[in-house]
């Protein structure tokens, strides 16, 4: 009667684990989540205001100021600097206005003591910023050091550059 238990004891013990591994059975899948975040600059949403040094009478006297802005709108958190180019009618670094074959050279400056050049060579004189998801506004600081020069307007354009 032992062997017969045994065996009984088996059957039972094989048949209960078939059951089991049949109420077992599973799938899978996997799928993927994703984002992606970048940073961005906008140096256009709002137009840089002009530099307008105004009409001045041919003089060696004392300089001509003027200011214009510019404003950029970088997502929170990001570094950025703005760079000026020379304009269109530089001779090597120095900006010059036009009229005709004439030209009156003038300056831009990050500062408003005028001592500070503002052009485009990265970590050298370009204006640095971290973005704050808000329209930051910088001012440029321009300077005519004489109006000794024919009668006529002058005009230049430059180029302003957010890079981040």
């Amino acid at each position: 009667m032992n062997v017969f238990k045994t065996s009984l004891i088996a059957t039972a013990l094989i048949a209960a684990g078939v059951a089991g591994s049949a109420h077992a059975a599973t799938d899978t899948a996997t799928f993927q989540v994703q984002i992606v975040i970048t940073e961005s600059c906008d140096i256009s949403t709002v137009a840089p205001t002009d530099i307008d040094f105004g009409t001045h009478t041919r003089s060696t006297g004392a300089p001509a100021d003027a200011t214009g802005t510019i404003t950029v709108n970088c997502s929170n958190g990001t570094p950025y600097q703005i760079g000026l180019d020379n304009g269109q009618n530089a001779l090597a670094t120095q900006r010059r206005m036009a009229n005709g074959g004439i030209f009156v050279p003038y300056n831009l400056y990050s500062d408003n003591g005028r001592t500070v050049l503002w052009g485009n060579t990265l970590n050298t004189d370009t204006v640095s910023g971290t973005g704050t998801a808000a329209d930051q506004a910088y001012t440029v600081y321009g300077r005519v050091p004489s109006t000794n020069y024919p009668t006529g307007t002058y005009l230049d354009t430059v180029t302003a550059t957010v890079i981040y």
